[in-house]
């Protein structure tokens, strides 16, 4: 496939990176040559110095046999018109990056999709997503949900207490005799893996389970974890992910906002009515006590500042918060955070680029997701007709060792197969393959 990724700032830089593995021809765009040559020393890409606005600069990318166009660049407008002008040069399609609501509401985007943009990505909001999804499952360091929540990814830590640790993965399946849910991967001391039956749990791994609705209460049993209350929150940051999360939680929790800038704070407190706005330096630890930190069931630190937002939450848990996420922008500090007792981190990059990479498959895949912690992605496919996963058992199918099935919906029910599983065209499969396997894994779904 070939792809222009206009925009070299974080999410350009590491969608580069994602996609320079050979398997597709990548054009950069940028007006900035130091960025430029920053992205070429690094990857095999083409480099066009110029503005994604520009017919010119445009044309000499190749726009014309160009398969996917995306611009992220920070300027709304530039992405917009880029997106338009990228199509009516011959693009097959586009992605527009964004930071406003107002472009998602139906009506508007009806309009934006008419002008020849495929689709729009706000990573603010998909970051906020991810939040009120971890609040809804607070036992859990991630949850990803798959076609209606009929099959979900949970993320666990195991702690020393966790009934599993030092048990085999095959000793588990025996307890588990209806294969309710299946762990898919496991990553230890920065290393994911995909486990074969004789490999033992320990403490402190990070787990990758699918399940489905049945089998998630008896899984978070077997990893000791148990579901806390969420009730009250506490936010440094009044970001706009700090802000979505707010406005989605506020009605069925006490959410404190502390926010440095007085205007931010004066702006969050006329949008927000039901959550308490507190005008404040985050690292006064005094003040955070006084605003009973150590009363919260959660804290999320989603400012500006990775250092903050890493320092400020293992304060809390210092403080007995039961459960703290933190927004960290640096992919270097990823490890460091879930190492440090962090329960879960979010990184807009990452989840930017899993709705990005899903448009870069041939095969049918509706959701792809690149975990914040491991190496690994996931993904769900809609099987074709005569795609060789349907050709014979599964045990038959030489599926690469580096990826596993973890779940199968099926009309309107979901289960974990197991070698006697037959797919069946338009299954939705979910999916877990470390980057060494991806492309044998589509071919198999093709």
């Amino acid at each position: 496939m070939r792809i222009i990724i206009a925009g070299m700032g974080a999410i350009g830089m590491h969608m580069t990176k994602m996609l320079s593995d050979g398997s597709h021809e990548i054009v950069v765009m940028d007006k900035l040559e130091e960025q430029l040559q920053d992205v070429s020393s690094h990857y095999d890409v083409m480099t066009v110095h110029g503005s994604a606005t520009s017919f010119t600069d445009l044309k000499e990318a190749g726009i014309k046999k160009t398969d996917l166009f995306v611009a992220l660049t920070h300027s709304i407008e530039t992405n917009i018109t880029a997106c338009m002008l990228a199509k009516k040069l011959g693009a097959k399609k586009t992605i527009a990056r964004i930071d406003n609501q107002e472009y998602l509401l139906p009506l508007n985007k009806s309009h934006i999709i008419s002008m020849g943009i495929d689709s729009l990505i706000y990573p603010q909001k998909l970051g906020a997503r991810e939040i009120v999804n971890l609040l809804s499952e607070t036992g859990t360091s991630e949850v990803f949900n798959f076609y209606g929540d009929k099959l979900s990814l949970f993320v666990i830590r195991l702690e020393e207490d966790a009934p599993i640790i030092n048990k085999r993965l095959d000793e588990v399946a025996v307890n588990n005799k209806d294969q309710i849910f299946k762990a898919v991967a496991i990553s230890r001391n920065d290393k994911t893996i995909i486990p074969n039956a004789d490999e033992t749990f320990k403490e402190g791994d990070i787990v990758y389970v699918i399940t489905n609705q049945k089998g998630s209460k008896e899984m978070m049993e077997y990893a000791g974890n148990k579901k806390l209350k969420s009730n009250n929150i506490m936010i440094l940051g009044g970001s706009r992910m700090g802000f979505r999360t707010a406005q989605a939680m506020q009605r069925s929790a006490n959410i404190k906002i502390i926010e440095i800038d007085k205007n931010r704070a004066d702006y969050l407190a006329e949008s927000l009515s039901n959550t308490l706005i507190i005008n404040a330096d985050g690292r006064d630890i005094e003040m955070l006590k006084e605003e009973g930190l150590g009363m919260m069931d959660v804290f999320i630190g989603v400012t500006g500042n990775d250092e903050l937002n890493i320092l400020s939450c293992i304060q809390a848990k210092n403080m007995g918060v039961k459960k703290a996420i933190a927004s960290v922008e640096n992919i270097d500090y990823l490890h460091l955070a879930e190492n440090m007792g962090i329960d879960a981190v979010i990184n807009k990059k990452l989840i930017a680029a899993s709705y990005i990479l899903r448009f870069t498959l041939t095969a049918d895949v509706p959701s792809f997701l690149c975990l914040t912690g491991g190496e690994g992605e996931v993904l769900e496919f809609i099987v074709k007709h005569n795609s060789k996963i349907t050709q014979g058992q599964l045990r038959e199918i030489e599926f690469p060792k580096d990826a596993t099935i973890g779940g199968i919906i099926r009309d309107n029910s979901s289960f974990v197969p197991d070698g006697n599983t037959i797919v069946l065209p338009n299954d939705r499969v979910v999916v877990f393959s470390l980057p060494s396997a991806l492309h044998a894994v589509e071919r198999i779904f093709n």
